[in-house]
């Protein structure tokens, strides 16, 4: 019996020496893993934390680890890496905060990949969602910047003065102030040729498309006016109708590149410049 019990005893033991040897190298595998995500030694820290959930047999660091890999993705511009890695966080959750600040990162990353109907399908999801009701004015923040990246300024005005970021609200409503109507301008140059590309300060290309297309029309009323029908209607498929097509299609197209440009500028300086909490 003594034998027995000694043998029992000696079990245990070992088995705790075990343990806490496991516990040992799980902290040290961790603690190396964050010191190289510190340093911003991404790739490295990857390795070291898909180490730790290799080995992680208990599923103690799962989801840390998993949300660690994330971030490292996402720091190095792998969003879709980054994305699969914080839905293996949620999935390894302990609570619902765990749980909101993964879905967070798959919104944020979606926004900076430009997947905004995907990130609108998370957040809309989120705010139905009653664990999470304490989180209303994040979700609308992050709303806020995924209105930014889809080009809805002042959706984007809205929703920040809702919440009391008046900063973003004011950068927001001067963008959208900025922007070139594309429909007036295309339909404004179907009107008065040229008129469109004037709207958007391309005065050069305004007077190229007025000039020919008053130059072509004359050719072509001139031609039915002799009773040149066929020349007539040569010149005005050909010539005529082709510049004064080309003329609002280019009067759009230059409202649009404008704005582009425009959003680009804005979205240079909030990330540059402007202190807040970016995607």
């Amino acid at each position: 019996m003594k034998l027995n019990f000694a043998n029992k005893l000696f079990f245990i033991i070992l088995v705790l020496q075990i343990r806490i040897l496991s516990q040992n190298y799980f902290i040290e595998q961790l603690q190396l893993a964050d010191s190289l995500f510190k340093a911003e030694n991404y790739f490295d820290a990857i390795t070291e934390y898909k180490r730790l959930v290799f080995f992680d047999s208990a599923y103690q660091f799962k989801y840390y680890a998993n949300f660690q890999i994330g971030l490292c993705y996402k720091y190095g511009a792998k969003y879709a890496e980054a994305i699969k890695y914080f839905v293996l966080a949620e999935v390894n959750s302990n609570d619902d905060e765990e749980i909101f600040k993964s879905k967070i990162q798959q919104v944020r990353t979606n926004i900076l990949r430009r997947s905004t109907l995907r990130a609108e399908k998370i957040l809309n999801e989120m705010e139905s969602d009653k664990r999470f009701n304490q989180h209303q004015n994040e979700i609308k923040y992050w709303r806020g910047w995924n209105f930014i990246f889809s080009d809805r300024w002042e959706d984007a005005h809205h929703l920040f003065s809702g919440i009391g970021e008046t900063n973003l609200a004011q950068i927001c409503l001067n963008t959208h102030d900025k922007f070139y109507s594309v429909d007036f301008a295309k339909y404004s140059s179907m009107i008065i040729p040229g008129f469109g590309q004037f709207y958007t300060k391309e005065y050069l290309s305004g007077l190229l498309s007025l000039g020919w297309n008053i130059f072509t029309g004359y050719l072509t009323i001139n031609a039915f006016n002799q009773e040149r029908i066929f020349d007539g209607i040569v010149t005005a498929n050909l010539l005529w109708f082709r510049f004064y097509r080309g003329n609002f299609q280019n009067a759009e197209k230059s409202a649009a590149e404008k704005n582009v440009i425009i959003s680009n500028e804005t979205l240079f300086y909030l990330q540059n410049e402007f202190e807040c909490t970016k995607p």
